[in-house]
């Protein structure tokens, strides 16, 4: 593990587990939270705080999607789904670039293996995360460069998980929804209103949310009443859409600043579904700040 200090704040980081956050702590308390998820299976049940959905969020249906004229279909990744979850950066160990005592830089190069092409993701691609972490802030600047010969189809996130201590409370503005079908795909897109609002700033209860966000303005904001914290999230415009997870019966809530739609390498029709096309040696990258005060 790597450890980064600044003041009261640490910051653990698991380049060898997929680039992954181990921790993130503001003195006595954890502002990630580590989750152990034995579906996510080349975690092989470590528990992790956060970590990069490269070269995209969410969903692939099936493992299947075409592109340029080619058939792909990619093994699953994911325990009890037939579907690829969140690229395939998070399965493989990223190497540690630069490191000083408050930031650290990873970087993963991922070439197809020549026997198993389409076993995972097709295209070649250099991934870079870097970490900078101030006493009350930390910002994650992430980046995916396409260094294959052929243009690919690329999306990036960052999956952090947050404490569900009682009273926490979430806001954040977007203009529509994606609900789900029953395979977890996304089905139809609605305003973001009624149940689905967080406009005005409310309790995280125990409702079952699972569902990408579209039109997402970039900005969100959680409040811990019982510790006196506030958390306030600012992500680049490349990362417009917003992931949240809020498995009623779990400590935690996920809130993923991601590019991309659930499944949008199948929905070519939506226009703004954020899956950039990247031609050889150019890059897409995003940048997100997370800022701590007391309230």
């Amino acid at each position: 593990m790597i450890e980064l200090k600044a003041g009261a704040a640490r910051l653990g980081l698991l380049p060898e587990l997929g680039g992954a956050v181990a921790f993130w702590e503001s003195g006595a308390i954890c502002v990630f939270d580590a989750v152990s998820d034995p579906n996510l299976l080349a975690q092989k049940g470590h528990k992790v705080a956060a970590y990069p959905l490269v070269p995209f969020s969410n969903r692939v249906a099936d493992g299947h999607f075409r592109f340029d004229g080619a058939e792909y279909r990619m093994k699953p990744n994911f325990g009890g789904e037939p579907h690829v979850i969140h690229g395939n950066a998070w399965e493989h160990p990223w190497a540690l670039e630069l490191l000083s005592d408050d930031s650290a830089t990873l970087q993963l190069e991922w070439h197809p293996p020549h026997d198993r092409p389409m076993e995972e993701w097709p295209f070649a691609y250099r991934a870079q995360i870097r970490f900078d972490l101030r006493e009350d802030s930390l910002d994650v600047w992430m980046a995916i460069h396409n260094i294959d010969q052929r243009p690919q189809p690329v999306g990036l996130g960052f999956h952090p998980y947050f404490p569900r201590r009682a009273g926490v409370k979430l806001g954040f503005s977007a203009d529509t929804v994606w609900t789900n079908d029953e395979r977890h795909l996304p089905a139809l897109r609605v305003p973001a209103t009624g149940a689905w609002s967080f406009e005005r700033m409310r309790a995280v209860a125990d409702e079952a949310i699972d569902n990408c966000y579209a039109g997402w303005d970039g900005a969100a904001f959680l409040r811990w009443p019982d510790d006196g914290l506030a958390l306030t999230l600012s992500a680049s415009p490349a990362l417009r859409h917003l992931v949240l997870f809020t498995p009623p019966d779990k400590p935690f809530i996920a809130l993923e600043p991601v590019s991309n739609m659930n499944d949008a390498l199948n929905h070519a029709g939506v226009t703004d579904r954020g899956t950039a096309i990247l031609a050889p040696g150019e890059r897409l990258e995003g940048h997100i700040h997370f800022a701590l005060t007391a309230c």
